[in-house]
């Protein structure tokens, strides 16, 4: 009778108020004042309440130094925001009875493997898309790589697994870039072109592009603050060729109408269903707990229970259901967030390096269309940034206080010239000039100064004040080095 009871009571329960309606004044200063205090050139926002665009708006400038403002239709990188929309299409598969969750891999991409028997025996479709395969991120096996995403996926089996299989959470763009693949391989197009055959043309998101081979004209630039100077644009990253994980490139009206239609539920605008409701809330069902412990927890003060769905992180703020998912590259950062039950979607898109203007603006404005207490979010954010900038800082000094004086290099500079390799991560060369040291890996350089011992540091560049170790041997000279983690054996 009491379960009887309690069915009643959840079924009479009111549904979830619709969002309030904050006036257009009161976003513009929320905007302003995150401008300001991160020192971002330009932004855009849209957010839609139920089936409607609410704000959907440009600020500041595309280029700092220039009068051309940030519009509605401004283009910028998505970056990892790209991965909701493999997860979107592999529902969509899913539906077709092309693939299911639980697919093994092998199934339908053959050629991708783990180095673990195991795991690559057992590996999922769910798996993939939720970041519990054991594969550890790995990001400089495809970060500005000179190679194209399918030898990025040939060179996988090379990795050992960070974690045991399925006994964690990892975040990798790897297994994104193998989600679409197989997509490709059991619809028979291309991963780009059943995107925009089957989500952004539908949807009427007509800025979407897939690569930076096709530019649109309104389009953002980039910025950062190199070595703590002043602010100034940053080269783009190229992406010549589609990628799963994250080249989607889109503007804020794009990105309304994306919001619409996941908070309808997989239905485009002119009333057809793209995906059936089942499949689209499978990838925004928790997959993967994501420990709420360290930077989680520091950056979810309010949060009660963090995962990862598939192509979107899943939690709670302040007692409300929030999807989301953050994207960065390289002088930009995106979030998209979903709250299903106030029917709100927000997307900030902005032009500065490694900020978190865009979640410190996400969170003031779920409080302020949720009539939730005021809090400063730009100061919050802010001072877990400079405390980790502090944190970093300290560590780099106590490493440099351990620093063994007076040491000396067991070799002559020609001694630890030569081509090292890794089975994933391929050759690294060193060579010499005027007695100096270069290392050249991927498609970075990076000059090495004695640090101690038979251990350098780079002191330009990309891993600028990393170390690089050598091993040597006797009779052999230099025989190994240790970069980024990766041991290069000569």
């Amino acid at each position: 009778m009491r379960v009887a009871s309690a069915v009643l009571l959840l079924i009479a329960a009111p549904a979830p108020a619709p969002a309030a309606e904050p006036s257009a004044q009161a976003i513009d200063r929320v905007m302003a004042d995150a401008l300001k205090a991160w020192d971002v050139p330009g932004a855009a926002l849209v957010i839609v309440q139920g089936d409607e665009v609410a704000v959907l708006k440009g600020y500041g400038v595309k280029q700092l130094g220039r009068p051309e403002p940030v519009g509605p239709d401004t283009v910028f990188p998505l970056a990892s925001c790209s991965k909701a929309f493999t997860s979107t299409l592999v529902a969509m598969l899913v539906d077709d009875g092309l693939v299911g969750w639980d697919d093994r891999v092998r199934d339908h991409l053959p050629t991708f493997r783990l180095s673990d028997p195991h795991a690559d025996a057992l590996v999922t479709v769910r798996d993939l898309l939720s970041h519990r395969t054991g594969l550890g991120g790995h990001d400089r096996l495809w970060y500005h790589a000179p190679w194209k995403v399918d030898e990025t996926l040939r060179r996988v089996d090379k990795l050992p697994l960070s974690y045991p299989f399925r006994a964690g959470f990892a975040y990798t763009s790897l297994t994104y870039m193998a989600a679409g693949r197989f997509a490709a391989r059991r619809a028979g197009k291309p991963w780009e072109a059943l995107v925009k055959g089957r989500i952004t043309d539908p949807l009427g998101m007509a800025g979407v592009r897939f690569t930076t081979a096709d530019p649109p004209a309104d389009r953002a630039m980039g910025h950062h603050a190199p070595k703590g100077g002043p602010l100034g644009p940053m080269p783009g990253y190229d992406m010549p060729e589609p990628n799963p994980a994250g080249s989607v490139h889109a503007s804020a009206r794009d990105l309304g109408a994306w919001l619409k239609f996941h908070l309808a539920g997989g239905v485009g605008p002119d009333g057809k269903r793209l995906v059936s409701e089942r499949s689209l809330a499978e990838t925004r069902m928790p997959q993967t707990i994501i420990r709420l412990e360290g930077n989680a927890r520091a950056m979810n003060p309010d949060t009660t229970q963090l995962s990862y769905g598939m192509g979107w992180v899943v939690s709670d703020h302040r007692g409300k259901r929030v999807h989301a998912h953050g994207g960065m590259i390289d002088g930009f950062r995106v979030q998209v967030t979903l709250l299903p039950d106030e029917k709100l979607g927000i997307a900030v898109l902005n032009n500065r390096h490694e900020t978190r203007m865009n979640q410190a603006v996400t969170n003031t404005l779920i409080d302020l269309y949720c009539d939730l207490p005021d809090r400063d979010w730009n100061g919050f954010f802010g001072k877990l940034v400079a405390d980790a900038e502090a944190a970093r800082r300290a560590e780099l000094a106590a490493r440099d206080a351990a620093r063994k004086p007076n040491t000396k290099q067991s070799l002559a500079a020609d001694g630890y010239a030569g081509e090292y390799a890794d089975p994933a991560y391929g050759a690294a060369k060193v060579w010499t000039k005027g007695g100096k040291l270069t290392l050249d890996w991927s498609s970075f350089r990076a000059p090495l100064e004695h640090y101690q011992d038979d251990v350098f540091r780079v002191t330009d560049g990309h891993f600028e004040g990393e170390l690089v170790e050598f091993a040597t041997a006797p009779g052999r000279g230099a025989v190994a080095l240790r970069f980024g983690g990766v041991v290069f054996k000569k």
